[in-house]
């Protein structure tokens, strides 16, 4: 328990460092945009901005949704945040899909964060459809997975630094990470959910650091 609890709290303190980092692009003050893509940034700020805050929101909501104590002690509230999660995913998402079309990396990047943001949408609108015919296992699966594709915000920015930190080429590594952020993290959150007799009744990554009561 206390191992879970400690993974879902650095969940939640990376999460809201990254929340809080990416906060300084709604200044839409262009030297806080990273070179390669000031120019592109700058022309597209709305389109930014709407992904950077529909991110932001649902970057901080994902681990308080996750926490069973408040799934259970609070379930309006549960319910309340979690539409607020869904418009922050969608208003995120069709943004992302819009700037991915502008990538810094190319076309191999930007299929990259395409491939990210319709996972994202995808995932999220499964978990919506399953709470809406009340099945509540099949809701928790996909929103796991939907959590692990928000958590890429999370590792895009601790892929870029350790890429920076051992001094690798940006734009190669950028390429990478465009896909590395979300594909594992997807990864580990399907096999984390798959049903059957051995599979484990609490996500692995994200649902067993869920705090509990």
């Amino acid at each position: 328990m206390r191992s879970r609890r400690a993974v879902w709290t650095v969940a939640l303190l990376l999460s809201l460092a990254i929340a809080a980092a990416s906060a300084r692009y709604l200044t839409f003050d262009p030297t806080t945009y990273f070179a390669q893509q000031r120019d592109v940034y700058v022309d597209r700020q709305t389109v930014l901005g709407l992904h950077i805050g529909g991110a932001i929101v649902a970057l901080v909501l994902m681990p308080l949704q996750l926490a069973k104590s408040l799934r259970r002690r609070l379930p309006r509230v549960h319910r309340a945040l979690g539409v607020l999660y869904v418009v922050g995913v969608l208003v995120g998402g069709l943004a992302g899909l819009a700037l991915a079309t502008t990538a810094h990396g190319g076309v191999v990047a930007g299929l990259g964060f395409t491939g990210l943001a319709l996972a994202w949408l995808a995932t999220t609108a499964a978990a919506v459809q399953a709470i809406a015919r009340g099945d509540i296992p099949g809701h928790r699966r996909w929103m796991i997975r939907s959590a692990s594709l928000t958590f890429a915000a999370v590792t895009l920015r601790l892929y870029l630094g350790v890429a920076s930190a051992t001094g690798l080429p940006f734009d190669p590594s950028y390429v990478t990470i465009a896909w590395l952020c979300w594909v594992p993290n997807l990864l580990l959150a399907l096999h984390a959910t798959r049903r059957g007799p051995a599979a484990p009744r609490h996500a692995a990554a994200l649902v067993s650091a869920s705090p509990r009561p």
